[in-house]
């Protein structure tokens, strides 16, 4: 017999190794030489302890023994071998026929028993039977294994993924979601199971995702993916963003599951779906959104986003017959604070303003920050003026009351210029530059008010750009005059004072006045470089003649507030002085009630200065501001100048000379001096000397004159004074 390639091992393709027992040599002998001319490898054991000793030694695929031997006998030999070689198969060969026997050796793990006398072709069938359904078990067990690794590893892979993966059945009850779900969303996956899924859905996206999930139009081919929001549990947290990609599964593709640890219901499972959470991309997106059209300090609209939503209102103004209005803010000594106190603290005052701010606003109107310290407000949709100028005193309003900023306390004020459509403006660049046009007419009149645009503020825009570039060259070219008027005493005519004015000798337009370029120069910034070169030259020809005899002569020179307000303006202007040579004491120099007032304390502390310094300090354009007695016995002030539009009004025996009356008492109660401005009469200065005003300045010793006229003045012992 030869060997044929049906005997090898299924599985290793070796010839299968079988182990015979049997207790008689002969018998032993003749069942091993059948099997091994038939392909096999053979071991022989003669007995049951040689058996289960080759057992604990060697594996085999099969094992043929005889039931009936002494000693350890074959029921032994199968319980060891049951225990020390599980793989390897029993066939009993026996010449034990009785039921009991064939039962007990089936009982215990024979595959197959054959009685003595044996068929050899019988015997080897039996043993290819045998060995073959062995293989087939084995087979069965391996796909077995690997199958539990299988669903096991796909178990680990669902619940680990970082999405949350579930499963839907027909009615869009969830029967299967992962552990993700716990992570992202706080729920439990047990407590999900039988819900629809729409539980787990934003309010405003149950809807939308319903329809979108459970769309008959959607295939595993034509997956349907979608943003939604998915609640999380618990108030605190905020709804998340998902990425949800679904689509349907065949019936019967997923079989009932049997196992409750894989959390699903008894329903089939008919869409597969998963969400990833894109939460921080959503946040970011919105982030960068947010960046494009808000300033990141105040968090209010940007000048594009303000832009973008004027010229929505104008269209829509425009379409409904309506009126609109911009205002222009701009804050009054920010700039102060800002480098008094550092960036950090002017920052934190920005954000405080905007707070006061808004709580000014109505519904639907727009508050943006322009840049730096100003600000725009659109208000859609009023009446008339009288809206906007109750929203203006508003804010002004709100401003009033001072900041803590750490332990610092300070006050900040705000100027509104206001443009009015259609009136002020048809589209939106008219509105913001007319707007900021009626801002700076507020700042050049003390500030801390509200003006509306009308026709005759506007300069036109090729005009105030050639104006100012010239402003910027007459400072390189020194095209700046100084001019002077003289303070006169009214008992003895001498020229006590006087003060210095600047004019603007322009290429083309000749001799401007004040009026002419000084709002232009504190609009773009130039009013301290302006102020600088003025009092340098003054300080240059009042110092010869002071130097020249005139010892008592008194300089005195207007100041703006911005050169006021700066935190530097004492240390600054005495260097000044110094770097001159000028004699502190013949400086007086004149600031308005509105400057004082905009933060008493830190003006009174640098009044103090100056006065510790010598410098004299006078009230300009007195009765026109606050005119508070309040500040007039705390602050070192010598000098009262009365404004010239109460002069004007003094007639002989005229109630209208009352305030000059009034404003000279003060003064004389308070022992200051009194200067009267705007003198161009014979009667005036005869009431003002006759009322014991001690000095006049005005057209009635002449206009503000060239140094050189003045020197020549001085040269004279009195002037020409009228007739007592």
């Amino acid at each position: 017999m030869t060997m044929d390639l049906q005997h090898l091992h299924p599985a290793t393709g070796r010839p299968a190794e079988i182990l015979v027992v049997d207790d008689d040599q002969r018998l032993l002998t003749s069942l091993a030489t059948l099997l091994r001319q038939a392909g096999y490898q053979v071991t022989e054991a003669l007995g049951g302890h040689v058996a289960c000793q080759t057992l604990k030694e060697q594996s085999f695929d099969l094992a043929m023994l005889d039931l009936r031997m002494p000693g350890i006998d074959g029921f032994d030999v199968m319980s060891y071998a049951a225990s020390a070689r599980p793989e390897c198969g029993v066939i009993v060969v026996s010449g034990e026929s009785a039921f009991t026997s064939v039962s007990r050796a089936l009982r215990r793990g024979a595959l197959d028993y054959i009685k003595k006398p044996f068929d050899p072709e019988e015997l080897l069938e039996t043993v290819r039977n045998v060995l073959g359904q062995q293989s087939l078990l084995r087979d069965h067990a391996d796909v077995q294994t690997r199958l539990k690794k299988s669903e096991a590893l796909h178990r680990y892979i669902v619940n680990s993924s970082p999405d949350i993966v579930f499963m839907l059945d027909q009615d869009g009850r969830i029967c299967f979601i992962n552990n993700k779900v716990n992570t992202l969303l706080g729920y439990l996956p047990a407590e999900l199971i039988g819900q629809h899924f729409s539980i787990i859905l934003d309010d405003q996206d149950v809807a939308r995702g319903t329809y979108a999930i459970l769309d008959t139009s959607v295939s595993s081919d034509n997956p349907r993916t979608l943003e939604l929001r998915m609640k999380t549990r618990g108030s605190r947290k905020a709804n998340r963003h998902f990425e949800v990609t679904a689509f349907p599964i065949a019936p019967d593709t997923w079989p009932h599951i049997k196992d409750g640890s894989d959390r699903m219901s008894g329903q089939k499972a008919r869409f597969y779906g998963t969400a990833r959470d894109v939460t921080e991309r959503k946040e970011a997106e919105a982030f960068i959104n947010f960046q494009a059209y808000h300033d990141l300090l105040t968090r209010l609209p940007n000048r594009a986003l303000f832009k973008d939503r004027l010229n929505l209102a104008i269209t829509h103004a425009r379409r409904n017959n309506q009126k609109l209005a911009v205002m222009f803010l701009d804050l009054d000594r920010f700039k102060v604070v800002n480098d008094t106190l550092g960036h950090a603290m002017g920052d934190r005052l920005l954000q405080a303003v905007t707070r006061r701010l808004e709580g000014c606003l109505r519904k639907g109107d727009t508050l943006s920050r322009f840049g730096g310290d100003e600000f725009t407000l659109l208000l859609p949709a009023i009446h008339g003026d009288d809206d906007a100028k109750h929203i203006a005193q508003k804010l002004i309003d709100a401003l009033t009351t001072p900041f803590t900023l750490g332990e610092h306390e300070v006050f900040v004020g705000i100027s509104i210029g206001i443009a009015v459509f259609p009136e002020a403006g048809q589209s939106m660049d008219q509105l913001i530059q007319n707007a900021d046009i009626a801002m700076y007419h507020v700042k050049g009149r003390g500030k801390g008010d509200y003006r509306f645009f009308c026709d005759n503020m506007s300069i036109d825009s090729a005009n105030r750009l050639s104006l100012e570039r010239d402003l910027r060259l007459a400072l390189d070219r020194d095209e700046l005059r100084v001019y002077y008027q003289p303070q006169v005493c009214t008992q003895t005519g001498q020229i006590v004072g006087i003060e210095a004015l600047v004019r603007w000798q322009h290429p083309d337009r000749g001799l401007l006045y004040p009026g002419d370029f000084l709002p232009l120069a504190e609009e773009t910034r130039l009013i301290e470089d302006l102020s600088e070169r003025v009092m340098a030259k003054a300080c240059e020809d009042v110092g010869q003649w002071i130097k020249a005899g005139h010892k008592d002569l008194r300089l005195a020179v207007n100041l703006s507030p911005s050169q006021v307000e700066h935190p530097r303006f004492v240390e600054t202007l005495i260097q000044q002085l110094q770097a001159c040579d000028f004699p502190a004491g013949n400086l007086e120099i004149e600031i308005t009630e509105n400057v004082i007032m905009n933060d008493l304390d830190q003006i009174s502390q640098k009044l103090r200065e100056l006065a510790d310094h010598g410098v004299r300090i006078a009230i300009d354009d007195f009765g026109t501001g606050y005119s508070s007695l309040n500040y007039l016995h705390r602050l070192p002030i010598h000098t009262l100048k009365v404004d010239q539009s109460f002069v004007r009004d003094i007639r002989n025996g005229d109630d209208g000379a009352c305030i000059v009356n009034a404003i000279v008492a003060m003064a004389h109660g308070l022992k200051l001096d009194i200067v009267a401005e705007g003198v161009e009469t014979d009667a005036q200065l005869h009431y003002l000397r006759k009322l014991g005003c001690h000095q006049v300045q005005g057209f009635f010793y002449g206009p503000p004159r060239p140094p050189e006229a003045i020197q020549q003045a001085l040269k004279q012992t009195h002037l020409q004074m009228a007739a007592i």
